[in-house]
């Protein structure tokens, strides 16, 4: 029987201009997820290559799951310009149905952040004395839900260093 090795071993460099979106990935990501997402490559590289099909017929690698961090290189000018145009990419081998099946269970296995532990977060890094502007800028939220995780947190600790005032006055550092 021959040993199946996972293409995550076999990560290759492809530029930027020889990756395609495929046409049936129903992943949305909202705008601050995305903004997120491109400081997270920013701040720490790609951590995860795109997973794509060859397609050899026209020289394309087409996206199976990492649609959204495709994106980012190709509108991150900086990310771009940083990773000279190259795209981490493992390449797969099934057919269009598989690759399907493939795309939903990357998306779907991805899961979703609890509430509970995300208010557990917020706790530590307040702790740690974190403030609520890096809370937001770090891990990606408003201040609406900053201050609603704060909320059910329910510790009177999470709000004792804050001045507090009208919402529309809250500044970022």
């Amino acid at each position: 029987m021959e040993e199946k090795k996972s293409p995550v071993y076999n990560v290759i460099a492809v530029p930027l201009e020889k990756v395609v979106a495929n046409d049936y990935n129903p992943n949305v990501v909202a705008p601050p997820e995305m903004k997120l997402l491109e400081l997270s490559i920013w701040e720490d590289g790609y951590t995860m290559p795109c997973v794509c099909y060859y397609r050899s017929d026209e020289d394309r690698y087409e996206i199976v799951d990492g649609f959204h961090r495709y994106m980012v290189m190709k509108n991150s000018k900086r990310i771009y310009e940083r990773e000279k145009g190259l795209l981490p990419v493992a390449v797969i081998d099934k057919d269009i149905s598989e690759r399907m099946a493939s795309t939903i269970r990357h998306n779907r296995a991805r899961g979703t952040h609890l509430v509970e532990l995300m208010s557990s977060i917020v706790a530590e890094l307040t702790k740690s004395g974190m403030s609520d502007a890096w809370i937001i800028r770090n891990i990606g939220m408003s201040k609406d839900e900053l201050l609603r995780l704060k909320q059910i947190s329910g510790l009177a600790e999470l709000f004792a260093n804050g001045e507090f005032g009208r919402s529309e006055e809250w500044v970022e550092e």
